[in-house]
């Protein structure tokens, strides 16, 4: 998601920064849009309307908004028909409703409890010192988080005043709605529970939030707080586990995540700190390094002062010699000359010569390799039956007159492209086996389900076929017989309606071939 403060510098850049932490895309087509920022007259009710944005058009929202001079600006939201936060991806776990300033100033306003199961209506009472300011909603991984995520879920139209004043509006954020989402970075970890709808939202966020702590380098770098935050979200599903009240848990849960957030903010000053310091002694030792290159450049300079006067007097004696070496040189060029000519019709006729047997010894070795490539393959063929045999004991294997066909399921990844322990042996010992059977290429083939971007799953894929390919040359098969390829979703086996055709889809191919 792109977005653009029209009304200051400041606001593109503190904008800007935190919304262009991700770059996978949804895979939806949206429309830029602009979200309107409101300023509030004191002692004046405003009704505001709020839309859902090109991902969640369903999404409707009003509020009260008043400024007063004790309490700043009083705001009371209403919104309708929110779907799981989780259903957005495995990253969100509740949602928070923000005030943006045109200055770039970004305030996160509160927490958006949602309950119940399904679509809900839900609403939140809040103040904000701001007077001029947009609101949106976002889902997030947890309540506490300082900038917003790019999936924007809702955002506010323009207002009117219930004394029909007019008011003033600014089109202050211009931005593309939901087109990625830093969430979607595969570096960034996602919350490590099954089933979502089963989980309190508390313990979702507080799981998250000592996720993001220990993605920031919070147990190198502030372990004491990482380990306060670690007991506290333990506690939390112990006293979920033990059926204690949802407010206990709740209360639990939600100091979880003030202690990772403390964790992941103690580490990352911690780490700047080291980073300045690893800086103020790279800046010291490139001040040593130029003083020891100055040194050395002044020793070079006497050198090359006295290199220089026993130049100049090479010269001199140089000087004499070529007035007595010009006539030499004159009969050598004439011999040279005539040497080049004799040499020039002698290289023709070599050429000639070299050609004529260039195109024998190219005919012959395309004879010969044609014979051996006939051979080679009528070997390998009768050799078929056997081989598809002997390669049985290592997992589902069916053949043809053409090639055999080794499959496998799913159950083989441990984790990313990672092989079970199972699998890496069954490889090997299909590796092991082809590496004697030299009339044979390796083809591997990886199919995902299609859940996910197409890109991500092409990604995958490649990754695991390369994973086996490197296993088959770990095995002695040489790299110029194995092929692999990831195919991602492209082709099913089944449709993926169901999570048992999703799993049929999610397959190994290794296809063994006449060279």
């Amino acid at each position: 998601m792109k977005i653009v403060s029209k009304s200051s510098l400041s606001a593109l850049l503190v904008l800007g920064s935190f919304l262009a932490f991700g770059v996978t895309a949804f895979g939806q087509v949206d429309l830029a849009r602009q979200t309107t920022a409101i300023t509030y007259p004191q002692d004046e009710t405003v009704d505001v309307q709020f839309r859902g944005t090109t991902r969640f058009p369903r999404l409707k929202g009003e509020a009260r908004i008043s400024r007063t001079k004790k309490n700043g600006t009083e705001i009371d939201l209403s919104i309708s028909k929110m779907p799981r936060p989780f259903e957005l991806g495995a990253g969100y776990a509740t949602y928070v409703l923000w005030a943006v300033s045109p200055e770039g100033q970004i305030d996160n306003l509160g927490e958006v409890k949602r309950r119940g199961l399904l679509e809900f209506d839900s609403r939140i009472s809040v103040t904000t010192r701001l007077q001029t300011f947009a609101l949106i909603v976002t889902a997030e991984p947890h309540f506490l988080v300082r900038r917003p995520s790019q999936a924007i879920m809702l955002e506010n139209l323009s207002p009117s005043a219930r004394s029909g004043k007019s008011l003033v509006t600014t089109r202050a954020v211009q931005y593309f709605g939901n087109s990625s989402d830093y969430f979607k970075d595969a570096r960034t970890p996602e919350i490590a529970e099954a089933d979502y709808s089963r989980t309190p939202s508390a313990i979702l966020q507080a799981i998250q939030a000592v996720a993001l702590a220990r993605f920031a380098g919070a147990e190198r770098d502030a372990p004491e707080e990482f380990e306060e935050a670690a007991r506290l979200l333990a506690a939390a599903e112990e006293a979920r586990k033990s059926e204690k009240s949802e407010s206990d848990v709740d209360v639990i849960a939600r100091n979880a995540v003030s202690a990772a957030v403390k964790a992941e903010g103690v580490a990352a000053l911690r780490a700047e700190a080291r980073n300045q310091r690893n800086e103020k002694t790279k800046q010291d030792e490139e001040i040593r390094k130029a003083e020891d290159r100055l040194s050395g450049a002044t020793r070079d300079l006497e050198a090359l002062r006295a290199e220089a006067a026993r130049e100049t007097r090479a010269r001199e004696l140089a000087e004499r010699d070529v007035l007595n070496l010009t006539n030499q040189i004159k009969d050598l060029k004439d011999e040279t000359a005539r040497l080049r000519d004799d040499l020039t019709k002698s290289k023709i006729e070599n050429e000639s010569l070299k050609s004529k047997i260039a195109v024998l010894e190219k005919e012959r070795a395309e004879l010969q390799e044609r014979l051996d490539a006939g051979a080679r393959a009528d070997r390998a063929k009768s050799a078929i039956p056997s081989l598809a045999k002997e390669l049985r004991k290592f997992g589902n294997v069916s053949e043809d007159r053409t090639k055999i066909v080794i499959t496998f399921n799913d159950a083989i990844w441990s984790s990313g492209s990672a092989l079970t322990s199972v699998a890496a042996n069954q490889i090997a010992g299909i590796a092991q086996t082809l590496a004697v059977n030299t009339d044979f290429k390796i083809k591997i083939e990886s199919h995902t389900d299609d859940r996910g971007a197409p890109e991500e799953l092409a990604a995958v894929s490649s990754q695991r076929a390369l994973a086996v390919a490197a296993k088959f040359e770990e095995g002695g098969v040489s790299k110029d017989r194995v092929e692999a390829e990831g195919v991602g979703a492209l082709s099913p086996l089944v449709d993926n309606s169901t999570q048992m055709n999703r799993s049929k889809n999610r397959r190994l191919y290794i296809f063994v071939l006449p060279r």
